[in-house]
């Protein structure tokens, strides 16, 4: 699945299989045009990695796994949902 939100070229429809997976993303990548850096990270409790070109964040690949199995990856490329990645939340106890 993957959230352009208008406004970042995403898949309109879901992308099933792993062949079909592997073709979308190494397509994706090849036709930004520029190196894309991967740091791996943690969004909402699941294993992803920021997608970045020259130090911005221009997305989010997060990971579903189930039984030590990827079961579903996730793309979020719509800007206004990748501002708050930029800062960091102190937990506090109540």
């Amino acid at each position: 699945m993957s959230d352009g939100g208008g406004i970042k070229r995403a898949a309109q429809r879901p992308v099933i299989g792993v062949d079909k997976v592997v073709r979308y993303i190494l397509s994706g990548i090849d036709k930004l045009g520029v190196a894309l850096t991967c740091e791996p990270t943690t969004v909402n409790g699941h294993p992803a990695l920021l997608m970045c070109v020259d130090g911005a964040v221009e997305g989010v690949m997060a990971f579903a796994v189930t039984a030590g199995r990827i079961t579903g990856i996730y793309f979020v490329l719509n800007p206004q949902k990748l501002t708050h990645l930029d800062t960091e939340t102190a937990l506090t106890l109540r």
